[in-house]
């Protein structure tokens, strides 16, 4: 058992005595100095003595009351504490851990903001299971202007001008669920559910172009589901961070984009379309995909670095109909491009149920290319993208098994949403 010495205020002013009568009388204002420095010395050290007696207490009281607990025939009853340890025990309500269970609990609580930021940026290997309901709100809007017609002198555009607007607004129910099937491996599953709609808006209509047309459409239902599997490579040591490895595939459960039904809403005199868009919005991307992914984690009090890249492969799938005239059937398949995205960021644990997060993401996705029925492959033009954004973050726990997460991503560059607001509940069992 250690020997604990408590240092009270009286002890601490005897130092401070027998430090200034260990010196000379100051003559000069250097060695009054000299004395101050000496004494804030002094008061550091108590303040790590303090610290230090707090954590020796816990240890001794967590091992007395596992020495003290049921007894059974021919037990040994537990060893009363030191006469200099009960003396430096100071009652509970000071915030001391009165029993195991309680040194346990204010353990666990002191790392609680950590591991909400590792379950969002990795996986949190220590939980067995993790039921997480999510709501995610998107905003998008982009306009375009079309001209169709030649440079007259240099000066004069003859033709018609054409403005497309499109205004999107997405909802998102995400039911995920983690299972920790051992302290280095975890298994995801995410199934969402989309609520689209969008309004599209074209100027130039019956050849004008003052004049402008609108047509709203809508479209729900499941989304891609997606399975995953996170490993941890290395655990969190020195200066090492928590180095977890991602796999996953996505499957096209949800509504494709290709072969949808279209709405025809101006025609000009020749019947040539002006202006088509889908009756039905779709609630996936109809292809599917494969991710391999690593995220890296790193603890330094009271800060928290995290990031991640990975690649997206799609694999093509033939479709019945990839012609974007309603006029016309023609099938074919479709290649989505390749993506990688990339991210960093830092959370701050302002206590043992806050943390603030603030991280810069990326997706640079490649064009996609058509092939219809015994032709070649083609690249769509303007398929590609890159999509950077800007989150902030915010993680509460609520109680010990739930916290609630909330983000706000911030579009930086024209792919991007205008803005998307999540809210996420983890229950950790």
């Amino acid at each position: 058992m250690h020997t604990l010495y408590r240092l009270t205020p009286l002890a601490l002013a005897a130092l401070a005595a027998t430090a200034f009568a260990q010196q000379p009388a100051p003559s000069d204002g250097a060695d009054m100095q000299a004395l101050i420095a000496q004494l804030e010395q002094l008061k550091a050290n108590y303040a790590q003595e303090v610290r230090r007696l707090r954590e020796l207490d816990m240890q001794v009281q967590a091992m007395q009351a596992r020495l003290s607990g049921p007894a059974g025939p021919g037990a040994t009853p537990a060893a009363p504490l030191a006469p200099a340890a009960a003396s430096a025990v100071p009652p509970s309500s000071e915030g001391y851990a009165s029993s195991a269970a309680e040194a346990q609990q204010a353990k666990q609580e002191a790392r609680r903001s950590v591991d909400d930021v590792k379950q969002q940026q990795a996986a949190l290997f220590s939980r067995r299971f993790t039921i997480e309901n999510g709501l995610t709100y998107a905003r998008y809007d982009r306009k375009q202007l079309t001209l169709n017609g030649f440079l007259a002198l240099d000066a004069i555009f003859l033709g018609n001008i054409a403005i497309e607007n499109v205004e999107s607004d997405s909802l998102t129910y995400n039911l995920a669920a983690r299972w920790g099937v051992s302290p280095n491996l975890t298994l995801n599953m995410d199934v969402p559910y989309l609520a689209r709609r969008t309004v599209y808006q074209k100027g130039g209509a019956g050849g004008a172009a003052a004049a402008i047309a609108q047509e709203e459409t809508n479209g729900s239902g499941i989304g891609d589901v997606s399975l995953s599997a996170n490993y941890r490579l290395f655990s969190e040591r020195g200066w090492r961070p928590e180095t977890v490895l991602t796999g996953g595939v996505t499957a096209p459960t949800g509504r494709a984009p290709y072969g949808l039904d279209w709405k025809v809403i101006e025609r000009d005199d020749d019947d040539y379309i002006r202006f088509a868009v889908p009756q039905e919005q779709p609630t996936g991307n109809g292809v599917w995909q494969a991710n391999l992914g690593v995220s890296m984690v790193k603890t330094a009090d009271p800060a928290i670095l995290f990031a991640n890249a990975g690649y997206i492969h799609s694999f093509p799938r033939g479709f019945s109909d990839i012609d974007s005239n309603p006029d016309t059937v023609n099938p074919g398949d479709v290649k989505l491009g390749g993506s990688v995205y990339f991210g960093a960021g830092v959370a701050f644990a302002f206590n043992e149920r806050t943390s603030l997060s603030i991280s810069f993401s990326d997706k640079i996705s490649t064009r996609a290319s058509t092939r219809f029925k015994g032709g070649e492959w083609v690249k769509v033009i303007g398929s590609d993208a890159n999509a950077a954004s800007l989150n902030l973050g915010v993680t509460y726990a609520l109680n010990q098994h739930t916290t609630l997460v909330t983000l706000l991503g911030i579009g930086l560059t024209p792919d991007a949403p205008d803005f998307t607001l999540a809210f996420k509940v983890p229950y950790m069992l």
